[in-house]
């Protein structure tokens, strides 16, 4: 299979379709529950994946990773490697359960761990951000490209969420931020396509899973952003997946965050 404009075309339309049919008339409606790891999930994001599902199956027939499988059917997808679909169906639950209007669907075509093509598609703003590995980024169909020029750190609006086993890094992060400002959104996939767009400048985001840094990830790549993790400075050298991104939308801020970053964490599991 090709990545085609038509192929893309096609893909958008199914992300779009599954929110406007079984997630936009459920928000505020539904009802959240807690999955076994503590996360909360709704009926919308059971019924979105199904269909993405059967939508995606039918543009390319191969195996489809979804947050909302077990844990045993991730890691044989994972394990096979090949070509797979990875499908957040509803990123953002929390807020989509509350009532705040920032949530995503997110969907990436994966080969041998990493991916081909990404689409995150925000509907209540109705913003299809999508990239194709080696092909460039666009926002609703118009080109997305970080600008040349990025703030210093200490001017940078950043996106930070921390999770274990990173929470020791919550002090550094409080007490000796480096930044000018920090946001937290709550949802993982949009918070790349922010990046990509230039709406913040920086992100810190340990522990993602595939389904929240697959397409994301590579929007941010091709719109010109600078990608690592906290133990690597090739974020895609090593195949994983969970990775702990660190990225910026310049080099020089990169740099500097990345290395910030690295050494309040060394500087966290030194005993005292």
């Amino acid at each position: 299979m090709e990545i085609t404009v038509q192929f893309a075309a096609r893909v958008i339309e199914a992300v779009r379709s599954a929110a406007a049919i079984e997630i936009l008339p459920r928000y505020r409606t539904v009802v959240a529950t807690h999955k076994d790891d503590g996360s909360l999930v709704t009926e919308a994001d059971h019924a979105a994946q199904r269909l993405l599902a059967r939508s995606l199956a039918a543009i390319h027939d191969v195996p489809l990773l979804g947050e909302e499988m077990t844990r045993a059917e991730h890691e044989r997808i994972f394990a096979a490697g090949g070509r797979f679909w990875c499908v957040d169906p509803l990123d953002g639950t929390r807020n989509f359960a509350h009532g705040v209007p920032f949530f995503a669907v997110s969907v990436a075509l994966v080969e041998d761990a990493r991916p081909l093509f990404g689409t995150v598609y925000a509907p209540i703003a109705d913003e299809a951000f999508f990239a194709l590995r080696g092909g460039g980024a666009w926002l609703n169909h118009k080109p997305l490209v970080v600008p040349r020029e990025a703030p210093r750190l200490a001017d940078a609006v950043a996106e930070v969420s921390l999770r274990a086993p990173y929470n020791q890094l919550r002090s550094a992060f409080k007490n000796r931020a480096p930044y000018a400002r920090r946001v937290t959104s709550g949802s993982a996939t949009l918070s790349w396509c922010h990046l990509a767009a230039a709406r913040i400048d920086a992100l810190v985001s340990p522990t993602q899973k595939m389904w929240d840094y697959a397409a994301g990830a590579l929007i941010a790549q091709e719109a010109g952003a600078f990608l690592s993790t906290l133990e690597d400075d090739d974020f895609w050298e090593k195949p994983a997946f969970v990775k702990s991104p660190v990225a910026a939308r310049g080099a020089r801020l990169q740099a500097d965050w990345r290395e910030w970053i690295r050494a309040e964490f060394r500087s966290s599991c030194t005993p005292r």
